[in-house]
């Protein structure tokens, strides 16, 4: 089995066309490609050899692939096929080469007006998603993608829970998403239910608001402890221009106790709703308090300018008049 995917740009995995790799994970790997009969660009996840090898792991993948393919929403990403050929299991799904990750990675930290629409889209795909009982277990900024339209559209559904191992020397299960971002009940092994979603958006909010992770270490069992443990520091000590209650939303996300957190992903949806809506009310009336502002200012203006003129008439008259008494002397 081809070990680098160099090997396998132009080669034609079931239908799809292999061109460029577009990022690898830990257990996969995804590709631009296209559709061999008619062209369609397409984005190509295919399972890394050691993973495609054990039977048991192909079964969960197809399935969660399979479970994510019937997810029918504008901001989560559409999956086309999944399948496998030969020694190859792959899904294919709509390209978007851009990613909250990659935006951040070339232009530094992301506006917070911009961060506020990401995260107003994303919450309305988890509450569809939960809605259907489906949990993500894996969001961070690389699994957020980015429409040509400006759309923020979630990728990866599922797929942490096909990828999880059994950790030893923790005296149980551990479902293991990306370590920088997982829950606290996650890193535990405990159940999950959405909230813990809220939780690795939380995260993901804070690493692209700030450009920095909450919590930092190369050592898995003691990153899993500080998520247990350690208050993440504020996002406006990294930047401190972020409003107070972008800053607010974040941490509660982030709360280590999921009672602590928004109740559902509607519930989050609704508050970043009303804080998008303050947003632009402030934006809707400065304007006229503005215009109110100089058309204040420039009635006393208009005023004086009114009484210079009406005094200088008011002179040159006397001035005539006295001209006029004098001349009759």
């Amino acid at each position: 089995m081809t070990a680098e995917p160099q090997d396998l740009l132009g080669r034609q995995i079931g239908l799809y066309l292999l061109e460029r790799l577009l990022g690898q994970g830990g257990f996969s790997w995804v590709f631009a490609g296209r559709h061999g009969a008619d062209g369609t660009p397409v984005a190509i996840k295919l399972l890394k050899p050691r993973y495609a090898g054990d039977p048991q792991f192909k079964r969960r993948f197809r399935h969660e692939a399979e479970v994510a393919s019937r997810l029918s929403h504008p901001h989560i990403v559409r999956i086309h096929e999944v399948g496998h050929d030969g020694e190859f299991v792959y899904f294919a799904m709509d390209l978007h080469p851009e990613s909250l990750g990659s935006l951040l990675a070339h232009q530094g930290p992301v506006p917070e007006d911009r961060l506020l629409d990401v995260a107003r889209d994303i919450a309305a795909a988890l509450t569809y998603a939960h809605g259907q009982q489906v949990i993500h277990r894996d969001i961070k900024v690389d699994n957020i993608l980015i429409a040509e339209d400006g759309r923020a559209v979630l990728t990866d559904f599922g797929i942490a829970r096909a990828a999880t191992p059994t950790a030893t020397g923790t005296g149980g299960n551990m479902t293991i998403g990306t370590p920088h971002y997982i829950s606290p009940e996650q890193a535990q092994g405990r159940p999950l239910d959405g909230r813990s979603d809220l939780y690795a958006l939380g995260v993901t909010l804070y690493k692209a608001a700030t450009g920095e992770l909450p919590f930092r270490s190369s050592d898995w069992f003691e990153l899993a402890r500080m998520h247990v443990e350690d208050a993440p520091i504020p996002p406006t000590t990294h930047r401190p221009g972020l409003s107070q209650r972008f800053e607010r939303v974040v941490l509660r996300c982030m709360a280590k106790h999921p009672d602590d957190r928004y109740a559902s992903a509607e519930a989050l949806a609704t508050e970043l709703e009303a804080l998008a809506s303050g947003r632009r009310r402030t934006v809707d009336i400065a304007v006229p308090r503005m215009r109110a502002t100089i058309h204040r200012e420039r009635l006393p203006w208009a005023g004086r300018r009114w009484l210079r003129v009406v005094a200088g008439v008011v002179f040159v008259a006397l001035v005539a008049l006295a001209v006029v008494l004098l001349a009759r002397r």
